[in-house]
Order: C-alpha cells, then sequence, then structure tokens
C-alpha cells in the first residue's frame, strides 16, 4: 500500500485531502500539534465523512494514522512515503519545511528514488512554491540536485466547504462539490487520486475560482453584513443579494472566458454551480468570516479588483463588481484587526486614497464608480 502524509489534521485535511487519499488506497498519516486529535485518529482508526448537501450520506474513512508534527520519528516516515500533501495554513509552511527536508536526507542516504510528490493545498496560489522554497534553505547544492528526478513539487488549487464540526470529534461534515487541480507537469512518476484532475493551464483554474468562488463568497458576506445577516445562507436567501451577487460574478466571468478561452455556456454553468453552493442549508458559515481582512481581498491582486481590471481591459461591464467593492469598504468590525485598520485609512486620507494605495488602481472611471456607490450606501 502507498504511504502519504497529510500535514493538517483539521476539517480541509480530514474532509477532503486526506479522505481522498485513503478513499484511492493511501495509508494516511495525519501530522499535527493537536494531541486530542492525532490521539482520536490513533485510538478509533477511522472516522465518519458525512456528505450534507441535497441528500445526506455517510463515508468511512480508514487506513490512517496519527502523528505529531514535532514527533522525531517524523522524518524517517517521510523518507518512506510516496505523497505529502498539507492544509496548515500558508504561514505554517515555514515551520514545516525543515522536517520536510530532514526526511529528504535521509531518503538521498538509503538511495531511496522512489518517486516523492509534495504538494501544498492552501487557499493560496502557487503554495508548493513557497513550502518548496521552505524546503530547499535546508538542503545542499549538490542534495538539491539529485532530488530533481524523483521529487515532484506541483501546485495545485483546492476547493471545498467544510464547516467547523464538533470540538470533541474526528467526524467531518462537507459538501458534496469539491475540486482539487494539480499541475500535471510538475508531477514525478504516477499519481493516480480519486478526484485529483491534472491540468495543463493551473493559472486559468485558479483564476477560474478566484474570479467566481472567492468573489462571490465575499460580495455575499459585504453585502450580508451590511444588511445585518450573520451567516452566508441567510444572506445569499435575501433576492437583492442574489442578484447583485451573479450578476457581479457574471461580470468576473466575461473577462475569465475571454483571457483564457472558455467556454462561455460552460463557464455560465460554473457560476450557477457555485453560487447554490451558497444556499446549502447545512453549511451555514459566517459572514464575520467570509469577509475578514478586506485590506487583502481589495487588493490589486485578489478577488474584486483583479477582475474588474480584466473585464474592463475586454471593453467589459463592471458595474456590479464595483458594487462588492464600495460595500467591502464599509464592513467595519471590531473583532476584525484589517477592517479596524481599513476604516482608519478612509478616515484619515479618503477613499481614492485607498483605492489608490491599497487597491492599487488608477483608472479614474473605475474609481468614480465605486466612490459613487460608497457614497450611497454609507
Amino acid at each position: 500500500m502507498k504511504k502519504a502524509i497529510q500535514f493538517g489534521a483539521g476539517n480541509i485535511g480530514r474532509g477532503f485531502i486526506g479522505y481522498l487519499m485513503s478513499k484511492s488506497s493511501y495509508e494516511v498519516l495525519f501530522c499535527d500539534v493537536n494531541k486530542d486529535i492525532i490521539d482520536q485518529i490513533n485510538n478509533k482508526k477511522s472516522y465518519k465523512l458525512i456528505i450534507k448537501d441535497r441528500c445526506e450520506r455517510e463515508e468511512v474513512v480508514e487506513n490512517i494514522r496519527g502523528m505529531s508534527s514535532l514527533d522525531p520519528s517524523l522524518p524517517y516516515e517521510i523518507s518512506k512515503c510516496n505523497l505529502i500533501t498539507t492544509a496548515v495554513g500558508v504561514s505554517i509552511l515555514s515551520r514545516i519545511g525543515e522536517t520536510i527536508a530532514k526526511g529528504i536526507k535521509i531518503k538521498i542516504q538509503e538511495n531511496n528514488t522512489t518517486p516523492l510528490n509534495i504538494i501544498a493545498c492552501e487557499n493560496a496560489v502557487n503554495a508548493t512554491d513557497v513550502l518548496k522554497e521552505e524546503i530547499l534553505k535546508y538542503l545542499s547544492d549538490e542534495e538539491k540536485d539529485v532530488i530533481k528526478d524523483f521529487v515532484g513539487f506541483p501546485n495545485c488549487s483546492v476547493d471545498r466547504i467544510v464547516p467547523k464540526g464538533e470540538d470533541d470529534s474526528i467526524d467531518v461534515c462537507a459538501e458534496e462539490f469539491f475540486e482539487w487541480n494539480v499541475e500535471k507537469h510538475k508531477i514525478i512518476g504516477d499519481l493516480n487520486i480519486e478526484g485529483m484532475n491534472l491540468v495543463e493551464n493551473l493559472q486559468a483554474y485558479i483564476e477560474r475560482k478566484l474570479f467566481t468562488l472567492n468573489t462571490g463568497h465575499a460580495m455575499t458576506a459585504y453585502l450580508g453584513f451590511n444588511k445585518g445577516y450573520e451567516t452566508i445562507l441567510d444572506s445569499i436567501n435575501d433576492d437583492f443579494i442574489y442578484e447583485n451577487v451573479y450578476e457581479a460574478m457574471k461580470e468576473s466571468g466575461e473577462g475569465l472566458v475571454l483571457k483564457y478561452s472558455l467556454d462561455y455556456d460552460s463557464h455560465m454553468k460554473y457560476i450557477d454551480k457555485i453560487i447554490n453552493r451558497f444556499r446549502n442549508p447545512y453549511l451555514r458559515d459566517e459572514v464575520l468570516r467570509v469577509g475578514r481582512e478586506p485590506m487583502r481581498k481589495l487588493s490589486k491582486e485578489d478577488r474584486f479588483i483583479k477582475p474588474i481590471l480584466t473585464a474592463h481591459s475586454y471593453g467589459k461591464k463592471v458595474d456590479k463588481l464595483c458594487l462588492g467593492v464600495a460595500y467591502g469598504l464599509l464592513f467595519i468590525s471590531d473583532k476584525d484587526e484589517s477592517s479596524l485598520k481599513m476604516r482608519d485609512i478612509i478616515k484619515d486620507k479618503g477613499v481614492s486614497y485607498f483605492l489608490e494605495e491599497v487597491s492599487g488602481l488608477s483608472d479614474k472611471a473605475i474609481m468614480d464608480k465605486i466612490i459613487s456607490y460608497y457614497n450611497d450606501i454609507k
């Protein structure tokens, strides 16, 4: 049986990546600093994945073990495995780079050239590249050269909503929908994971998710917050919010289709699928969680400004996307430091300054449209 190591035994680790590897006949070693989760995994040796969507069903995830991420024997486990994945957050990748490098060193010392693929499954662009750099810091030039033939570092994009479960259980709930798109040309050897989609142009899939799911989700949160809703479900069930979010997703799609020569009808069906996910009654995601860190989400390369600039470059409408930005500028919560910083910048220097310096906008027509919406809402 092939061996996989999943760094991060949280909801995404158990409800998405680890589940798919187990389903594909891998023995999965979950590594985490949470002792309670690791102990439960080792004691129970299985957990339930409960799919909650139009119909509810359960699957049992087996062939699993647990180990502390700090266990000194972990590098040995790494040297023997075929696949390493992560779901820990980009900021944590620097903490596991040295451990993985130690495992690779053992692999080199033992002359073990069995292919090993390392994939960072984080909600960030090219996260595997980040992890790769952290790993290479601890390898010599000679070791870096040696591993080129048997260690692969493909980037990926991941998408599945796995809400917070019960604190005292390792069973996990998830929606039916998922996507795991992985760079085909960077894989070493054969990598056959059920549900993994091997792609040639990962950037197109990354931006498709960013321009559709991320844009629509955040805009739903910002409009919902303004109306006093606490959940994405309650927000998207408001006709005004649904209609504006749907139109914004279509605007972003217009630019995306032209940029990557996508099939228009297929992309519109993808938009329908995504917005209907927000209406899943079992996934009561909080508006404050989805809307958090508005300064990052309103930056030039993120889910509002990049779709606006892309669609605008092809002469397409961006009215609803600009409306989403305006509502984002009004997402102010004492529970979110980013929003408070944004509030202070706008208060001291104005909306125009924020849009220029934080959002990276320079087009006066776009800025005027956002500011007009902002003033009307305010």
